[in-house]
């Protein structure tokens, strides 16, 4: 019998972490720090550009910022320990049980703020497109801080209460079945009745993934009857450009979010399970500064000022 089963509230667990061969251990590794180092430069860019360019303080760009701090926020918490388990046995992947819960309250807090910003942004383009002439005076300063903070406190609430019910729950066991934690992992460790917390995890994805894709499906159906009965070939590109920018990010998250759900009804693709569960993190991630800075011209434009070469004192 293994020594977890006997082990009571252990403050101290392990990380089951993910197989890498010895031959694809540096390969792993670096992919891993490399794509970490880009999302880090990348997001950190991006947001730095919106914020000290005077053009891009627009509610479009100002809740699209949220994405950024979100990724690095999600990532930062992840990837860095990930980074090094790998170069530990398994027998050495310890981490204490706070840290733990911190790590999967980070983790569950990126998956779900990444919805609802998105469908604050998908609420701006419906104002933007069906109601451009009262654009301004319904998108203020004040109506995008509100989006913000309800984004956010949303997603925390839903959250918090999704731990609460798990760090409720005492331990028998010390192995996170995960390469990194979890809620579901957390609450694995309990040979308790979680009866309550598999009820509320339900409730919570379909609550999410109903009012998301729900408010996706509405935004654009209205945006397209807007495009299709107006004559306006300007509004139309321009809706166009910016719609499909944030629906290609919304589909990209949205069938990550899905692979992982999917695998983990299958204990036999565990190994998938967990890697997909870290792409998850690193592909949106990485894709969302390249897409939203390729589709906008705005930010296009930022770039190329900023990048291009003005000499400021002679050289001779």
């Amino acid at each position: 019998m293994l020594m977890e089963n006997y082990t009571y509230n252990s403050f101290t667990l392990q990380l089951e972490g993910i197989d890498v061969s010895e031959e694809s251990l540096y390969p792993v590794f670096l992919f891993f720090l490399f794509s970490y180092m880009f999302i880090i430069v990348a997001n950190v860019g991006i947001a730095v550009l919106v914020f000290t360019d005077k053009n891009l303080h627009q509610p479009m760009y100002l809740l699209f910022c949220n994405l950024p701090f979100n990724d690095i926020l999600g990532n930062s918490i992840m990837v860095p320990r990930l980074l090094s388990d790998i170069l530990l046995p398994p027998s050495e992947r310890l981490i204490s049980y706070y840290e733990c819960v911190v790590q999967a309250f980070t983790t569950h807090m990126f998956g779900t703020t990444a919805h609802t910003v998105l469908m604050i942004m998908a609420f701006d383009r419906y104002v933007a497109i069906c109601n451009p002439l009262r654009y301004s005076s319904i998108m203020t300063n004040k109506m995008v801080i509100k989006l913000t903070v309800s984004a956010w406190g949303v997603a925390f609430i839903l959250v918090g209460i999704l731990l609460g019910l798990t760090i409720r729950l005492n331990r028998c066991r010390t192995m996170i079945t995960n390469p990194f934690c979890d809620n579901a992992s957390l609450f694995k460790l309990s040979c308790e009745n979680v009866f309550i917390n598999n009820v509320y995890g339900l409730t919570f994805t379909v609550v999410l993934f109903t009012g998301s894709i729900g408010s996706m499906v509405l935004t654009y159906t209205k945006i397209t009857v807007v495009c299709l009965t107006s004559k306006n070939k300007s509004l139309n590109s321009k809706a166009l450009k910016t719609c499909s920018t944030h629906l290609v990010l919304y589909l990209i998250m949205l069938m990550s979010g899905f692979t992982v759900i999917f695998l983990h009804r299958f204990p036999q693709y565990s190994d998938y399970r967990k890697l997909s569960a870290i792409l998850f993190h690193i592909i949106p991630c990485s894709l969302n500064p390249i897409i939203y800075g390729v589709q906008s011209a705005e930010i296009c434009r930022s770039l190329s000022k900023l990048f291009r070469y003005k000499p400021v004192w002679p050289l001779f």
